[in-house]
């Protein structure tokens, strides 16, 4: 498709900044750990996650519906009442909680540095995927199927910084659709992110090593569990996606090929 445009968004500068979002397809990734964690709720039997930008906000919503779970982190830690002025939140930000057991049926309202902040960005988007290496066969197999014809991948990046985990999943997804965007505009962070991707593909977890997020969650003993978990391949067949209301919900079954 020699008329397409492929880039990759690395930090929130690039994606805060104004932008003609109405005509792009966006694929938006917080390996470390907000998307996948979306993921694994949704693969868990959850209805929905309302990513929303600040703790003040979630508070509101859970006292305007006190059927929600409230879920974030600050710091990498769960909010916790002395954050929020008095109200505990349910879950933090580590994949590994949302347990079917735990948010089967449940809407979610997820609060986190980087995640919900790229997702509020390109919330006028024609349609907001949300990726991790966990669903990227999934969101592969979208964009082969719908063909948009202008794709922005956008990297959730750690504070105002790059991240090396966004970058390479990015990466990753670029080199599976390279054939259907390489005749048309490609900027160069897209090509960037797919010649880094394959020097690490081979051993995600120690390239988390040279990661700031990465190193961070693995000095904190009850959270380094969490890298080689969000770093896992294809563990869902699961497309996500953020309705106009602003809740990413899953798409229906699709067999994929």
């Amino acid at each position: 498709m020699a008329d397409t445009t492929l880039e990759v968004l690395l930090t929130p500068a690039e994606y805060e900044r104004p932008r003609a979002w109405e005509n792009h397809v966006c694929v938006v990734f917080d390996i470390l750990r907000a998307t996948t964690s979306m993921v694994s709720a949704l693969a868990s039997g959850a209805a929905g996650i309302l990513p929303v930008a600040g703790i003040e906000e979630a508070v509101q919503l859970k006292q305007a519906h006190p059927g929600v779970l409230l879920a974030g982190e600050r710091e990498g830690l769960r909010i916790t009442a002395d954050l929020s002025g008095g109200v505990e939140f349910d879950l933090g930000n580590s994949p590994r909680e949302f347990l079917p057991e735990k948010v089967a049926g449940r809407t979610i309202v997820l609060t986190t540095t980087n995640g919900t902040r790229a997702l509020r960005a390109c919330a006028r988007a024609e349609t907001v995927l949300v990726g991790s290496f966990h669903n990227l066969r999934a969101v592969t197999h979208w964009l082969r199927k719908h063909r948009p014809p202008n794709l922005l991948l956008i990297c959730s990046g750690t504070h105002e910084e790059a991240a090396l985990e966004d970058t390479l999943a990015a990466g990753a997804l670029c080199e599976r659709i390279w054939p259907d965007y390489s005749t048309g505009q490609v900027a160069d962070s897209a090509e960037m992110a797919r010649r880094l991707y394959p020097l690490m593909q081979t051993d995600l977890v120690g390239a988390m090593h040279f990661s700031r997020n990465g190193r961070r969650l693995l000095s904190h003993p009850e959270l380094r569990a969490d890298v080689p978990y969000c770093m896992q391949r294809e563990l869902h067949q699961l497309q996500a996606v953020m309705q106009p209301n602003g809740l990413v919900t899953a798409l229906p079954d699709e067999r994929l090929p």
